[in-house]
Parts: structure tokens; sequence; C-alpha cells
């Protein structure tokens, strides 16, 4: 009897986790790019937020991913505290959807649900329709899981010893929140710790006095995923997790002040213990966005207080690279874009540097330049390792294709950081030997320099806005400078002849020739890589 209740309790909460992860996993898969959208539009009302943070949890039936992400977007700098607010209320009510569902009594049908998404999954071809049969098998194996747990619960209801112990949860309500609280830290799934409420409440073994407190510690347990997520994130996003929690705990102390009024309100509203308890867990998260929403701005000033610090982030370390965003790929590519948009305008600094040295005849001032090396190397590794554990992800034909792309244009700018080094060497040899060049020679040098640091912000311009027409300018400006070597190297060549050039002066200004050349031919590769939309064509060769 006992080893019955243990498996069948054990085996059901198993099918229902897996039920919920499959089917959220899937969600997520067939509606990425939707999230970004609905993200995107947020502004710093914080109504939008709600309903962003709500449709997006309601899409994938997920609030600690919902919360994850935010956090991760917080870190990214996608979105300031204040926004991440409402998106974190909306995800908590969100996901009482899955609670909602689950009052269905829908049982007798789990196994042609589980049927359907198994076809469903198995004989479509298309991404999407592929996904939607996974999830509904996902929402099949967690009715079967909650089945299980009802039909073994119930056997409970005959042993008083188990219905004595769970009524002290309505006695000692704290008693219930501790137990709730643990239960969700250790199963990482209010989902799944609501579900089990649920299941010991249709199965007899407890009222609603004892399974809103339960309820209540579901709640709170729930804000550890996304504590964890915080860890090693920047103050913001630390913030964003805590007021998360600060949340939900001022939200039960209140619920726990006025308990009796709150349970003759969930009572009222439907026959059912199990819709009552999905009921309960649906009017608490929304009571908890009623009482903070118009205080966003309150809370966010509060957290500063109670999350102290500034958030100091260094040149070499990637501002966009958000680990937990690698579970939504249309996201995380994005983000790769981004730290690429900065490698870029790093790279821009050093040549900048470089030749400002070199007209300045300023050797700090091109030492600075040197000291961007390093941040360029690590963005180029970050960028590249991001990119690589993202190919490693379940990814559309889209997002798969793109990678490479991406993966060859860091590479590119890596080369031009590179090339920028090169300058400075050129620039330091001309200034300690003193080395003498004629006026026209540095008029040519500085047109050169002129068209390549425009060319370097066109080539950011249509990364950052993936703009095909800034790109094609990057095409022109690359003819541009391969004529300009060749009608400086014939003046150059002039100059020799009618020995208006010095011989040394002249091998370094044919070498910035060159290395100008080269830089535009780097440049050039990520502009064919804009134009393409990203998609690489293995047959283009990099220079």
């Amino acid at each position: 009897m006992i080893k019955d209740i243990i498996f069948g309790t054990v085996g059901g909460l198993g099918l229902f986790l897996y039920g919920i992860h499959i089917m959220s996993d899937a969600l997520q898969k067939a509606a990425g790019d939707k999230m970004r959208k609905i993200l995107g539009m947020i502004t710093n009302k914080a109504f939008f937020g709600l309903l962003a943070g709500a449709g997006i949890t309601s899409i994938i039936q997920s609030s600690s991913a919902t919360t994850v992400m935010v956090v991760g977007f917080v870190n990214a700098g996608l979105m300031t505290l204040r926004q991440s607010l409402g998106v974190i209320l909306g995800a908590d009510i969100g996901t009482t959807i899955t609670a909602q569902i689950i009052a269905f009594k829908i049982t007798h049908y789990v196994l042609p649900v589980i049927g359907i998404g198994f076809a469903l999954h198995f004989f479509c071809k298309k991404r999407v329709p592929k996904q939607i049969g996974l999830a509904i098998f996902g929402f099949g194996v967690l009715f079967l899981g909650l089945s299980i747990m009802t039909d073994t619960v119930r056997h409970l209801s005959n042993s008083q010893a188990a219905k004595e112990m769970l009524i002290n949860f309505s006695r000692t309500p704290i008693l219930g929140v501790l137990a709730g609280t643990i239960l969700t830290v250790v199963v990482q799934s209010s989902s799944a710790t609501v579900g089990l409420t649920m299941a010991l409440g249709m199965g007899g073994l407890i009222n609603i006095n004892a399974a809103i407190p339960l309820l209540l510690g579901d709640n709170i347990g729930t804000c550890i995923t996304a504590m964890l997520a915080s860890i090693g994130t920047n103050v913001g996003a630390r913030r964003a997790a805590v007021a998360h929690l600060m949340f939900k705990i001022v939200g039960v102390i209140i619920i726990l002040s006025i308990l009796p009024l709150y349970k003759q309100l969930v009572v009222c509203t439907a026959d059912s213990i199990g819709r009552q308890i999905a009921n309960a867990h649906t009017i608490f998260n929304i009571g908890i966005a009623v009482l903070f929403l118009p205080f966003t701005a309150f809370c966010a000033r509060l957290l500063e207080k109670i999350v102290p610090g500034k958030d100091a982030s260094l040149d070499y370390a990637p501002k966009f690279l958000e680990p937990h965003l690698l579970n939504t790929p249309s996201i995380a590519i994005e983000q790769a874009r981004k730290e690429l948009v900065r490698m870029t305008e790093m790279v821009k600094t050093m040549v900048d540097k470089a030749m400002d040295g070199f007209f300045k005849k300023d050797i700090d001032m091109m030492h600075d330049a040197i000291k961007k090396e390093d941040a360029v190397d690590n963005l180029q590794s970050s960028i590249t390792h991001y990119l690589v554990e993202l190919s490693e992800k379940s990814l559309s034909s889209e997002t798969a294709e793109k990678i490479p792309a991406l993966l060859h244009s860091v590479n590119d700018i890596e080369r031009v950081g590179d090339i920028s080094e090169n300058l400075v060497e050129l620039g330091e040899r001309a200034i300690e030997k003193k080395l003498p060049f004629s006026d026209k020679a540095i008029k040519e040098l500085g047109e050169m320099y002129s068209e390549v640091t425009a060319m370097l912000e066109d080539t950011i311009n249509a990364l950052e806005l993936n703009d095909v027409a800034i790109a094609r300018k990057v095409w022109g400006r690359e003819k541009r400078i391969n004529e300009l070597t060749e009608t400086f190297g014939n003046n150059h060549t002039s100059r020799l002849r009618n020995r208006a050039c010095n011989i040394v002066s002249g091998i370094v200004f044919l070498d910035l020739l060159s290395n100008f050349e080269k830089i535009g031919d780097h440049l050039n590769n990520v502009a064919d890589a804009v134009i393409s939309g990203l998609q690489w064509d293995s047959n283009t060769s990099t220079q």
C-alpha cells in the first residue's frame, strides 16, 4: 500500500513535470520570433510590460522561463529594471493559465490527446506544426501524470494520520507556506506543485483551508529559479530577481493577514475544489499585479537601496552575450549581432587612434589603440563561443544559417583589429626614425584614412540597422579604396623617380596603403554578409 502510494506519487509527478517540460520547450521553439517581437514593443509603461509578460507566459506556459529571460534581458541591456517589473508581474499572471486548464476534467481524453500530439509531431514536416504536435503530446503527458497522482492520493484519504498531517496546514498556515516553498524549490516548477496541490484537493485529502497556504508557498518557491539565474549577472539583473521574490513575499504576507476573507472570496468563485485552487492561484497573482503595477518606479528606487551598487562593466567583457537567452535562439542571434557591432566600434576606435597618433606624431595616442586589442580578441573568443553554444541548440533553418555568416564576420572584424596594430607599428617607426613625408603624401594618406573610417562607420550602421542600402555603400567605398591605393601607389612611384621622397618613408607609405586596402577587403566581407541577410555562401572567399 505504502509502496504503491510512493511509486504512484513520484511517477505521476515525474510524468507531470516531463509533460510541462515538453510542452513549454515545444511552445518556446514554435513561438520564439513572436516572443522577440512582443518584447520589442515594451516601453516604460509598466502596463504594456504586464501584457507582454502575461502573453508570453501564456504562450510558453512557464513563468520561470519568462522570468529567467527577463533577468537575461536586464543583464544584456535590452530592458531597464523598471520595464522588467511589469513583465515579471505579467508572467506571474500568465502562469496561472496552466492551473486553470488543469481544473478542467479532461483526464478521460488523455490517451487520445497523447496520440494526436505524437501523430502531428511524427508526420508533420514543417517546424511550427511539428512543435505544436509535441506541445499537445506534452499536454497529454501532463494530464496523465495528474491523473495518476489524483488516483494515488485518493488512497491516502483513508489514512487518518495523513489527513491529520495535512489538516495542520489549515490550522497553522505558515507550515503550509513553508511546505509549498520547499517543494517548489526542489522540483523547480510552481505549475507542478500547484498541480500536486490540486491532486490532493481532488483526491479528497485536503480542503481549501489547507490548499491556500500550500499555494502561497508555491508562489514563493518559484522565485528560486530567477534568483539562481541572477548569480554572476550585473546589479540590474540581480535587482530584477529580487523584485520577483519581493512581490511574492509581500503578497503572501497580505493574504495571510486576511486569510478568512480571502478563503471566502475563493470559495464563492466555484463549486469544485480543483477550480477553487486554480482560482486562488489566479486571484493571488492578479492581486499582486494590481497592488504593485502603479508603483513600479517607486519599487525600482527601493530595489536600488535593497541591492546597492553600480554597474561597472569593463570594455573587454561581453555586454550582450547573455547565456540565459541561448534557449531563445531568435533573440540570442540578435545578441551576437549586437556584440559584433560593439566589437566593430572598438576596432574603429583602434584605427582612429592609430592614425590620429600618426598624423599628430603622438606615440601615447597610438598605444591607446593597442590597449583595445585584448578587448577585441576577448570579444572574438566570446562571440565565437556563444555562437558555437547556440549551434548546439535546436534551431530553425533560418537561424542556423546565420551562424556561419556571423562567425566569418567576427573573424573579419578581428583581422581589422590586427591590422590596426600594424598601423601603430608603422606609425611608431615613422615617429621614432623621424621619417619625413611630403605634404602630398600626408594629404593622400589623410584622404585614404578618411575613406576607411567612413567605411568603418557605414559597416557599423549596416550591421546595427541590418540595412542593405548602407552595406552597398560599403561595397562602393571598397572599390574607391582600391582605386586610391593604385593611384597613390603610382603617385609615390613618380615621387621616388623625381627624388621627392625618402626611400624608407616610401616603404612606410606603401605599407600603410596596403593595410588600408586589407581593411577594405575585410569590411567588404562583412557587407556581403549583411546584403545576403546573414545567409553565408560557402563559395564566398574571405580576404
